[in-house]
C-alpha cells in the first residue's frame, strides 16, 4: 500500500498526515464566531503532537444552496490546491474516528493574529501569492473568501475556511477583486493547462459529484482561454462576502 503524502517510514517521527489520520485527538475548545462547529484539537502519537482544526459534519448548519457535507469540500479544496501545485490550503483530511464523528481535520497554521487580506494586499512580496489565491478561488468557485480567511503564517500565505466551494452554479464571492481584469501569470496559466489536460485526479472525483467535477474543469478552461482574472459579474449577484473580514 502506498503511503499518503507526508507520512513517514516506520520508526521515524510521525509526519503531518500520520498525525492527522491516526493521532489521538484531544479537543481544546471552539473557535469563537464560527457559524459551524469549529474546534481546536491536538493529534498525538508518542512524543509528537500536532495542532489541528476539526470541523465535524454534525456541527454544520444547514444551508439552502449547499448540500450537507461541507467538510468534504474542505478536503476537496486541499486536493485541488495540491493537484495544481499551488500550496494554497494547509494539509486537510477527512477523518471518521473523531470525538464528534466524521469531519475535516486541517493542520493548524500559527498565524500572527494581526494580518489578513486587507493588511497584506499592498505588499509587493505577497502579490503573486494573492493572485494565485484569487485564481484558485475562481477555479474552486469559492463563495466565502473573507479577508480573515487569508492567513500569514510560516512566512507564506494560506487560504482557510474553504467549505463553501465547488458549487456547480456561479457563486464566486470574495474580497480579492484587486487583480480583476489583469493578465493571468504565465506560470498559473501553464499549471491550469496541465490540470485541464490531465483531468481531475481520483481523490478529487471521490469528493465531488459529476456536475461539480465538470464545473471545476469548465472554470479552469475558461480561465486558460481568457488568460485574465475575471471581473465581478454585472448582474444582481453580490460579489463580496459578509462580513468582509
Amino acid at each position: 500500500m502506498t503511503q499518503p503524502a507526508g507520512a513517514t517510514a516506520p520508526g521515524a517521527e510521525p509526519g503531518v498526515f500520520e498525525l492527522l489520520e491516526t493521532g489521538e485527538m484531544t479537543v481544546h475548545g471552539r473557535f469563537a464566531g464560527s457559524s459551524n462547529t469549529t474546534l481546536l484539537v491536538s493529534c498525538t502519537l508518542g512524543d509528537e503532537e500536532l495542532l489541528a482544526v476539526y470541523k465535524p459534519a454534525r456541527g454544520e448548519r444547514p444551508l439552502w444552496d449547499f448540500p450537507s457535507g461541507l467538510h468534504r469540500r474542505e478536503v476537496a479544496a486541499y486536493v485541488l490546491s495540491e493537484t495544481l501545485g499551488w500550496g494554497v490550503v494547509p494539509e486537510t483530511i477527512e477523518r471518521h474516528e473523531a470525538p464528534l464523528g466524521t469531519g475535516s481535520l486541517q493542520r493548524f497554521v500559527p498565524e500572527d493574529g494581526e494580518s489578513h487580506y486587507f493588511t497584506l494586499k499592498d505588499e509587493a512580496r505577497w502579490r503573486l501569492p494573492l493572485v494565485t489565491m484569487a485564481t484558485f478561488d475562481v477555479v474552486a468557485n469559492n463563495a466565502d473568501r473573507k479577508s480573515g480567511h487569508v492567513l500569514l503564517a510560516e512566512d507564506r500565505l494560506w487560504g482557510i475556511d474553504n467549505g463553501l466551494c465547488f458549487h456547480c452554479d456561479p457563486k464566486l464571492r470574495t474580497v480579492i477583486w484587486d487583480f480583476a481584469g489583469e493578465p493571468l501569470p504565465d506560470s498559473l496559466r501553464e499549471d491550469l493547462e496541465a490540470f485541464v489536460a490531465a483531468g481531475l485526479p481520483p481523490k478529487l472525483c471521490a469528493l465531488l459529484d459529476d456536475e461539480e467535477q465538470d464545473a471545476v474543469l469548465g472554470r479552469a478552461r475558461r480561465l486558460v482561454k481568457r488568460a485574465e482574472l475575471p471581473r465581478p459579474a454585472d448582474d444582481d449577484w453580490r460579489p463580496y462576502p459578509w462580513p468582509l473580514v
